[in-house]
């Protein structure tokens, strides 16, 4: 039996109140965290949590281990902090994971002034598409850049910036094309569309102006399940993409991209946070990427603001997490 292991989480379940409590604090599953602690007792031959339907509750015994064991995981958790203190360098290694199109677009270029300050981090950096990220894949990150609603899977949730989603076409594109003067203009337009993992495409793009709201429910030939791919065809000049602004920066600020209906607020965009294991809360080079991430998203949030207008609020869309089927589809 890995004895710290489960000295780390009898505490956590006597802290908590709850097993569940105690494997969301270590990213584990619940039947994990009481397998542990049944150990732990066996092996001490007493039973140290008492379980019931309304909880969980100490022992006598269990008081007393508790007030024995929490000072000495303290002093350990101390010395691993002093490792970590200025002057001591402890080689390690970062996993990351973010959206490919912030990946390509903005972290890539930007890592390396933070590699400078942290020369001894080794970074992971994996692209990964936040609505495919499930409880177990997502242990595996350090720091996991989302764009979109996180809901609840255990980790915590820092915000970075609020994104704008706007309408795009390559300047060849709309050489060929009239550019909409509406939103519901785009219906006769070749629209490359997103399906979600769940197997939602995608198709509703919803508009409002002046309290008037204008919704249209595009297509074209394309449905990719990447949004990279999605950006890659309009690059192409092969249709009109609905984009996150903050995303697509580069490629708009390069004349690469050309948006459109900017007299229009945009609805569904959706937000850009970190999340992060509970745990990793006094990680220092955990929370110095975190300060990183959103020093390196505000100023260009604050630029997409100037150039494309103000940020809508992000309300998740009832689409969201839906069933196979089309977005147009969904119950409004």
């Amino acid at each position: 039996m890995d004895k710290l292991r489960a000295l780390h989480y009898f505490v956590a379940a006597a802290e908590e109140g709850s097993f569940s409590a105690a494997a969301r604090r270590f990213g584990v599953s619940v039947p994990a965290v009481s397998k542990r602690v049944s150990s732990l007792e066996r092996e001490l031959g007493m039973k140290l949590i008492d379980r019931s339907t309304q909880g969980l509750s100490l022992t006598a015994r269990g008081t007393q281990y508790l007030e024995s064991c929490a000072p000495l995981l303290a002093q350990l958790a101390d010395a691993d902090r002093a490792l970590a203190a200025p002057g001591v360098r402890r080689a390690r290694t970062l996993v990351v994971g973010a959206p490919p199109l912030l990946s390509r677009a903005l972290l890539v270029p930007a890592l390396t002034a933070w590699h400078e300050r942290h020369p001894h981090v080794h970074i992971d950096l994996r692209t990964v598409d936040f609505l495919t990220v499930k409880d177990t894949a997502a242990r595996g990150f350090d720091v996991l850049v989302a764009l979109g609603w996180p809901g609840s899977i255990g980790l915590v949730q820092r915000p970075l910036a609020q994104s704008r989603l706007i309408i795009c076409a390559s300047p060849a594109y709309w050489r060929r094309h009239a550019m909409p003067v509406k939103p519901s203009d785009l219906a006769n337009h070749t629209c490359p569309l997103v399906r979600s993992p769940e197997g939602t495409v995608l198709d509703l793009w919803r508009h409002t102006r002046a309290g008037v709201v204008d919704e249209v429910a595009v297509g074209g030939w394309l449905t990719c399940t990447s949004r990279d791919d999605v950006l890659q065809a309009v690059l192409l000049g092969q249709g009109v993409g609905r984009f996150a602004d903050l995303s697509v920066w580069p490629f708009v600020r390069d004349g690469l991209l050309q948006p459109v209906l900017l007299d229009w607020d945009s609805s569904d965009a959706p937000p850009f946070s970190a999340l992060i294991r509970p745990e990793s809360k006094q990680d220092a080079v955990v929370q110095d990427f975190v300060g990183f991430l959103a020093g390196l998203l505000r100023p260009i949030e604050a630029v997409c603001s100037d150039t494309f207008g103000a940020r809508p609020s992000a309300v998740r869309p009832r689409w969201y997490a839906s069933r196979p089927g089309r977005a147009s589809k969904t119950p409004q």
